[in-house]
């Protein structure tokens, strides 16, 4: 059973803070290790990183962390996939990705929180969060390619569907361990 943490009204603003950093910095992390094969997108680990921190940090801490994930990259770090940064990415191809990492970890973080305890129920609500990413990344990488929507589903959407069911997998099997070690290293 999932133990339900009340990190955003229980801890200090200190508390709250660094996790919200270390998911900002798991998330640039992840977004490192990269490759391409069939779309102008590249396949990374954010998702699953997106996707924990809703289900770990909750959905209010995880949106938090990944808006300022974003606002480091539109101030300009390098922390984007390939290690880049600016309001180019924000306006490129993956932007509609990277935006929807917001909505994605908040919904997931909010389903975690209200009951999905179960792993398969959690894995539920990681699919959810990468419906999101998609319907969000869809759009935008049609636009700025410019092509239909058969082309852009078949570039933006289609060759991540496998990775990303493994990434929901794994975070829905990981989050009550990462709940755990956040409970044990509260100090």
């Amino acid at each position: 059973m999932l133990r339900h943490m009340t990190v955003t009204r229980d801890w200090t603003w200190v508390h709250r803070a660094a996790l919200i950093g270390l998911f900002v910095a798991l998330t640039a992390l992840s977004a490192q290790f990269r490759f391409y094969l069939n779309s102008p997108a590249p396949y990374t680990l954010q998702v699953m990183v997106v996707l924990l921190s809703g289900m770990i940090l909750g959905a209010r801490d995880g949106a938090f962390a990944q808006i300022a994930y974003i606002a480091l990259i539109g101030a300009g770090a390098p922390i984007a996939s390939g290690a880049v940064g600016g309001m180019s990415v924000l306006t490129g191809v993956t932007a509609g990705y990277i935006i929807g990492f917001i909505p994605a970890a908040w919904v997931a973080g909010y389903l975690v929180e209200h009951g999905a305890t179960r792993a398969w129920q959690r894995f539920l609500a990681g699919l959810v969060g990468v419906s999101i990413i998609y319907a969000c990344g869809l759009p935008v990488m049609k636009l700025v390619l410019g092509v239909d929507w058969t082309t852009a589903w078949t570039l933006s959407v289609a060759p991540f569907i496998a990775f990303d069911v493994v990434k929901a997998i794994i975070a829905a099997g990981f989050t009550e361990t990462g709940r755990a070690l956040i409970m044990r290293y509260r100090g």
